[in-house]
């Protein structure tokens, strides 16, 4: 198993990638970067390459909506040429408020957008010359406004023709979609004990079909990380991220999170903090987010019960175990942790 941590995206920058650099010599292996409608995240992967040796380098997430295949798959292969071989391509739909609100793109076919993203990146870094039309057309057609364009390939060489792409996937069709083509499976608010039991269907069923030459399906996930005997308040912290998912991430009916929460078994709660979310009560919405969901979700509490924790993430097919380390020594959590991996 390897060690992650998800940059913080909504402070100052360049202070989370040195935060993050600083803890490679510590033992972390790699080093997500979100974006949602904040700081672009290629630019600061750019930085972390720089910054780093050893680290891999992964989106978390870049939508397939606000770029085209073409220029996720340019971002991917530079940001692989710029660390030597570290990238790692976060995908994903996002949601219909960033996509329609913040990007201005109607969200439609997300799966079959998904889908042609992956093939299309995995073509352009084996050099292949493009000439594909389905929901994105390369070259644009004459038909749909096109008058100048030509089949083309990359034009620089990527260091590696084949870049691991992991996809961010909750629904059934989503998540059976991820076993089938991606390298890995960037899920959310993924709690180990409940993940059989919501994704364990659709996750066989992808793998079924799945090609043999991409291997076993990598698994990141993970939370909050805290030892120490009175470390188990750290939990709620993490109340804030899951009634901000659960409560605000899309309207009633359209909140992907909100539906995860249901299927873990917290209906009346995810209706609860939803309508409190919404309503500008965030601190109550918070309040409501169920112990046991903050509990199983993070790993908090003395040495012996986070070790346990890991082995729950581990049992549960995790391969790459997403932390967030809370307290003054956060090269003193990594250590711990990556020495129990």
């Amino acid at each position: 198993m390897e060690l992650s941590m998800m940059l913080d995206y909504a402070g100052d920058p360049r202070r989370a990638a040195d935060r993050a650099a600083a803890l490679e010599s510590a033992g972390l292996d790699a080093v997500w970067v979100a974006e949602a409608w904040g700081f672009d995240s290629p630019t600061i992967m750019g930085y972390l390459a720089a910054r780093t040796e050893r680290l891999k380098i992964g989106s978390a997430i870049l939508n397939v909506y606000s770029r085209t295949p073409g220029l996720i798959a340019q971002t991917a292969a530079g940001l692989d040429a710029l660390s030597g071989g570290r990238a790692l391509l976060g995908l994903g739909a996002s949601g219909p408020q960033v996509v329609e609100g913040w990007h201005g793109m109607p969200y439609d076919k997300p799966l079959g957008r998904t889908r042609e993203t992956v093939e299309l990146c995995r073509r352009i870094w084996r050099r292949e010359t493009i000439d594909h039309h389905g929901i994105t057309d390369m070259p644009l057609p004459a038909e749909k406004g096109g008058r100048h364009g030509k089949p083309l390939k990359i034009l620089t060489r990527p260091v590696r023709p084949a870049i691991p792409v992991y996809i961010a996937s909750l629904g059934p069709a989503n998540v059976r979609m991820t076993a089938e083509i991606a390298d890995g499976w960037l899920p959310t608010l993924f709690i180990p004990e409940k993940a059989a039991a919501v994704w364990g269907g659709p996750l066989a069923e992808g793998t079924a079909e799945r090609a043999p030459e991409l291997g076993p399906l990598q698994t990141v996930a993970g939370g909050l990380l805290a030892i120490g005997d009175d470390a188990a308040a750290a939990r709620d912290l993490a109340r804030p991220q899951i009634a901000l998912y659960v409560g605000g991430m899309g309207a009633v009916g359209k909140n992907f999170y909100n539906d995860l929460a249901v299927a873990y078994g917290y209906e009346e709660e995810a209706r609860k903090i939803q309508e409190l979310y919404l309503s500008g009560r965030k601190r109550d919405a918070a309040a409501a987010v169920p112990d046991e969901f903050c509990e199983l979700m993070t790993l908090c509490g003395p040495e012996n019960y986070v070790r346990e924790r890991v082995e729950a993430f581990r049992e549960a097919g995790v391969t790459m175990l997403n932390v967030t380390p809370v307290g003054p020594d956060p090269a003193r959590l990594i250590e711990t942790v990556k020495n129990w991996l």
